[in-house]
This record gives structure tokens, sequence and C-alpha cells, in this order.
């Protein structure tokens, strides 16, 4: 593929995201291949940008269940949140028109009634963005504060139905803020944990030929690693690599 055809795709697919996240992060195959039409993709191609698009957790022709791409240990954390805001008071479709009406007018009140009626919201925006190296909790805690400062902003609408567009909006762009800040530390973190476990790995190999603990002077001798990579994820792990004997390198 062209240069030039590289720019064109990179702006479809950029276009294909935007589209499918204003259809609730889903979109249609016909979609998908009139956007590329003019590049004339091969089936192969268009199936690349097919897995692109659900590893993005955009659906293809149907909604995707967000709770599938949760690991066990958010799912938790999700359900001790839902219960803690379970009691809060549920309201019409006819009280939200009203409460957006007196927060667009600026009533603080309503507009404290709208935060109860979107947190509900935050959570399902926030599962959109869940697997990108930061934790769910954090995604939902600048979700809230997006939605507590959102309702203090409606009197720039003219429409109480453009209420709910605009705080999530409000909610997805703060997430996506938080995550393009913390993308760095996450890379960071996951070059820390390769770098671990590749020690981790080597030294359980080792081990299981030993029959016992090694030290790190036997894992650099047999495995080719130098010292300093094996000190330094050591020290990374907080020296909780279980197969290496620390007492014998007099750490």
């Amino acid at each position: 593929m062209s240069q030039k055809k590289e720019l064109l795709f990179a702006k479809k697919l950029e276009e294909v995201r935007a589209l499918a996240k204003d259809q609730g992060n889903t979109i249609s195959e016909d979609q998908v291949k009139e956007a590329f039409a003019e590049l004339e993709l091969t089936s192969e191609q268009l199936q690349m940008v097919f897995d692109y698009l659900l590893k993005h957790k955009i659906g293809i022709g149907q909604t995707l269940n967000m709770d599938d791409f949760l690991t066990d240990e958010e799912k938790n954390y999700l359900q001790d949140y839902m219960d803690e805001i379970a009691a809060l008071p549920t309201y019409t479709d006819g009280q939200i028109k009203a409460y957006s009406i007196s927060a667009m007018a600026g009533d603080l009140d309503a507009q404290q009634k709208l935060i109860e009626v979107y947190l509900k919201d935050v959570i399902d925006v926030a599962k959109l963005y869940a697997g990108q190296g930061v934790f769910l909790e954090d995604l939902i805690g600048e979700g809230n504060v997006a939605l507590t400062i959102g309702v203090g902003m409606l009197g720039s609408l003219e429409d109480p139905s453009e209420v709910q567009g605009m705080l999530a909006k409000m909610m997805m762009d703060a997430m996506e803020d938080y995550i393009s800040e913390n993308a760095d530390n996450a890379k960071q973190d996951r070059k820390v944990a390769d770098k671990v476990n590749v020690v981790a790995d080597k030294a359980r190999e080792l081990a299981e030929e030993l029959h016992r603990k090694v030290t790190m002077k036997e894992l650099a001798e047999e495995t080719g690693l130098s010292m300093k990579s094996i000190q330094d994820a050591c020290r990374m792990s907080g020296y909780k690599i279980e197969d290496i004997d620390y007492a014998e390198d007099n750490v």
C-alpha cells in the first residue's frame, strides 16, 4: 500500500470509529465497506478492519456486551459500586426533562438530580474504555467529575433533549484524556512487567532443572542474561521472584 493510500486508510479508519461512536459503538458491515470503497481493499484487508474494530469494542452489526471485556477484578469492583448507587432514586422521563430544563437555567438542585440520573451512564461509558492500561475505578472517577462539571454547563444548550448527549461526550472526553495522559506510565509498567516475567520464567526453568532455588549469579551464567538485567528485574518485583535464592546473593 502506497504512502498516500496508507494516509487515506488511517483517515477512513478514524472516520469509521467516529461514526460507530455516534451510533453507540456499533457499525454495520455495509457502512464499513462503503467507507473503504475507494481503497478497493481485499477481503483479507477488510477482515483486518473488522478485527481491529472488534478489538476496540465496536460491534459489527450488533451491540457488544461490554461486561465480556472486563476482568474478574473489574466485575467485582463494578458490582460493589453499583450496589452503592442502587439506593439512588429513579425518575420518570418527564421528571428528567423538567430537571434538565431547570438545570439549564442554573437551578443547583436540578443539577444535583441530573447527577443522580446519569451516574449509571458513567459506568456504561467507562466499560467502553476499559482494558486500555488504566483502572476501571479511575475511569469512573474521571467520568463522575466530568458529569459534575457538565451539569453546571448546560446553559449553553438550546433544548433539553441535548443534555444526555452533551454529558456523555464530556464523560468520554474526560476518560480519553485520562487514558492519553497515563499512556506513557502504562507502557512503562508493561515494560517492567515484561522484564520481570522474562527473568522469572528463566529462573523457574533453571530451578526445575536443578530441583532447587537458584542464585542470580547462576541465572546469569546459565541463561546469558546480564547480571544487571536480573538485578533490575528482582528489584522491580520487590524481590518476590520465588525461584531465586536472594540470601545466597546477599541481597
